[in-house]
C-alpha cells in the first residue's frame, strides 16, 4: 500500500468536519445548493473588513524593493513589534517583539510549541470536548493526550484536571472561546487553574504549561470579555490566528507568544523560531505578515454572528432542542434528542441540513452546528431542525 500504516488508520480517524464538508457538496450539485443546509464547517461567511482590501492594495502597490525576500524565521520585526504593543496594551506583561512568533494560522503555531516542548510519551491534557486536531498535532510530536471533561455548562472542571496531572504531563492546552460549545473560560475558573497548575509545577519540580487557542477571542456576544492567559498563569502560551475575527481563513496567518515572565524564557523562545523553521512552515507568508500588522485592532462586525446566534437558537430552542446559549465563536452545541448522535445528524441529512456529531469533539450526545452562513440558511432549515425532532420524539 502506498501510504504508510499510519496515516491510513489517521485517515480513518480522520475529522468528521471534513467528512460532512464533502457530503455537502454532494448533496449541493444533486439536489442545489439553495436546498442544502450546511453547518458543519466554521468557515466564516463575512467579508473581511474594509480597510484589509485598502491595506493589501497598498502593500501591492509599494515600489519599495524586497517585498518578497527571505525574512526572519521568527517574522518581520516590524509585525513583531506591532504585536508586542498590541498585546501590551491588552495584557498586564510587557511584550517585546522576541516574545512572538508569526505562524502559519494557529495550527502552525500549535505545532511549533508542542515540538518546541514535547519529549515522546510527555502528555497533554485536554478538557473535552475540543477541536479533534489536537489530537493530530500531538502525535505528530509523540505526545499524548489526556482527555478529561467538563462541567454540565462546559466549564473547566478543576478536580479532573487535577487528577489528570501526572509525573508526565507537560502541559494543559484549551480552547476559549471553544470549538465547539462557545463557551468562554471565566476569570474565577482561570485563576483557580492557575493557582493549581502553581502547586502541581512546584510539586513536580517544573512547569507544566498552558496553552491557550485564542482565535475566536474577538467573537463574544452579550458584552463579555474573554479574560487574559498570561494575566492569569505566568507559565503561558497564546496561538490566535486572523482566520476568524478578520475571516481570512485561507490566508493562514497567525502568531504565537510566549508570556514575557515565563521560566527559561530564551530557550524557548529560541526553540520557537528553530521550529517554525524545520516543521516547513519556514515563516507566516510575507503579504499577510504585512497586513495584519496594521489591522491588530480591526475586525469584522461580531452583531451579524449575534444575530445569527440569536435566530438560530431560539429557533431550536422552540422546536424542543436542548441546547446552551453559546457566550462566543460561532457554534452551537445541542443535545442530540437520542443517544446516537451520529444516527441524529445522519437523520438530518436526510432533510439536507449538515452538521456533525459531538462524537467527532469527544462530546458525544451532542451535535455542533456552525452558524456562520447567510441568514437564510438559517431560516430555511429550521422546519427541516423541527420536522427531524418530532419524528424521533
Amino acid at each position: 500500500m502506498p501510504a504508510s500504516k499510519k496515516i491510513q488508520e489517521s485517515m480513518e480517524k480522520s475529522s468528521f468536519i471534513r467528512k460532512m464538508f464533502e457530503e455537502g457538496h454532494a448533496r449541493k450539485a444533486k439536489y442545489g445548493a439553495e436546498n442544502v443546509f450546511d453547518f458543519s464547517l466554521g468557515n466564516p461567511n463575512l467579508e473581511p473588513p474594509a480597510k484589509f482590501k485598502e491595506v493589501l492594495m497598498g502593500l501591492i502597490n509599494d515600489p519599495d524593493p524586497g517585498q518578497h525576500a527571505y525574512m526572519p524565521n521568527a517574522g518581520y520585526l516590524e509585525t513583531r513589534s506591532a504585536v508586542a504593543a498590541y498585546l501590551s496594551k491588552h495584557n498586564r506583561e510587557s511584550f517585546a517583539p522576541d516574545d512572538i512568533v508569526m505562524t502559519v494560522g494557529a495550527g502552525g503555531a500549535l505545532n511549533v510549541i508542542l515540538k518546541t516542548l514535547l519529549d515522546p510519551g510527555d502528555e497533554v491534557i485536554i478538557p473535552a470536548p475540543y477541536f479533534v486536531e489536537y489530537n493530530f498535532y500531538l502525535d505528530n510530536h509523540q505526545g499524548v493526550p489526556r482527555v478529561v471533561g467538563t462541567g454540565p455548562d462546559f466549564s473547566l472542571d478543576l478536580d479532573a484536571i487535577g487528577e489528570a496531572i501526572t509525573a508526565k504531563t507537560k502541559a494543559l492546552l484549551i480552547n476559549t472561546p471553544n470549538n465547539p460549545t462557545g463557551k468562554v473560560y471565566s476569570e474565577k475558573k482561570l485563576e483557580m487553574l492557575a493557582q493549581l497548575l502553581t502547586d502541581r509545577s512546584r510539586k513536580l519540580g517544573r512547569p507544566i504549561y498552558l496553552i491557550s487557542d485564542e482565535p475566536y477571542r474577538k467573537i463574544v456576544y452579550d458584552g463579555l470579555n474573554v479574560p487574559s492567559i498570561f494575566d492569569a498563569y505566568r507559565e503561558s502560551f497564546v496561538v490566535t490566528s486572523f482566520s476568524k475575527d478578520l475571516s481570512l481563513p485561507g490566508e493562514r496567518i497567525g502568531y504565537a507568544a510566549l508570556n514575557p515572565e515565563i521560566s527559561d524564557k530564551e530557550e524557548l523562545r529560541a526553540g520557537m523560531v528553530l521550529c517554525n523553521r524545520i516543521l516547513g512552515y519556514v515563516n507566516a507568508p510575507a503579504l499577510m505578515q504585512r497586513s495584519v500588522s496594521v489591522l491588530l485592532e480591526e475586525s469584522v462586525d461580531v452583531s451579524q454572528y449575534q444575530k445569527k446566534r440569536d435566530m438560530l437558537w431560539e429557533g431550536l430552542v422552540a422546536c424542543g432542542y436542548e441546547c446552551r446559549k453559546p457566550e462566543g465563536a460561532f457554534y452551537l452545541f445541542p443535545k442530540s434528542p437520542i443517544e446516537d448522535d451520529v444516527a441524529f445528524v445522519a437523520g438530518l441529512q436526510e432533510e439536507n441540513i449538515l452538521t456533525v456529531p459531538g462524537s467527532g469533539f469527544y462530546g458525544p450526545g451532542h451535535i455542533r452546528i456552525a452558524y456562520c452562513v447567510d441568514d437564510r440558511t438559517i431560516e430555511n432549515s429550521l422546519p427541516g431542525f423541527e420536522r427531524v425532532i418530532k419524528s424521533l420524539s
